[in-house]
């Protein structure tokens, strides 16, 4: 997504985007589809969102169904369970590049670090609900860069 919207069509600014999947990461449901939504949202208004929500939630949903029927068919194979081990493996590894590609762009302010290190804190050391950290740390964050974008204009 980032090199189709951002790179390659220049729909949207980079840190629009990065924006745009730090709410997706927020939000509850698979990233790729809020993502989606927001980019339809934020291009087309909300006919874009619908848009988006039909083409990124029903091919994938017909294509699950017929490849489950294929797995139920292929998990008599003693391949079968290396070959989906390798494809979770490949997920990770695929995660790991988009969070680690997100970090080196994202801008090095002094608040959203203090607020990254806190909610690490937070959860790691304090073992704080993860839902109560997202909750206060989402909050400060918007808040904050609300603040910050009306300072600007």
């Amino acid at each position: 997504m980032l090199r189709a919207f951002v790179r390659e069509r220049a729909w949207l600014t980079e840190e629009e985007f990065l924006n745009g999947l730090a709410l997706a990461q927020a939000l509850p449901g698979v990233n790729v589809t809020n993502m989606g939504i927001w980019i339809g949202y934020r291009l087309c208004g909300t006919a874009g969102a619908v848009a988006a929500v039909i083409g990124v939630v029903v091919p994938p949903a017909i294509l699950m169904v017929l490849i489950a029927i294929a797995f139920a068919w292929l998990e008599r194979f003693p391949l079968t369970r290396p070959a989906l081990d390798g494809a979770a493996a490949a997920a990770i590894g695929l995660s790991a590049w988009m969070g680690i590609t997100a970090a080196r762009r994202v801008p090095r302010r002094a608040v959203p670090l203090a607020i990254m290190a806190a909610s690490f804190a937070a959860v790691a050391w304090l073992h704080i609900p993860l839902l109560w950290v997202v909750l206060a740390g989402g909050s400060a964050s918007v808040a904050l860069e609300y603040i910050r974008l009306g300072n600007e204009r």
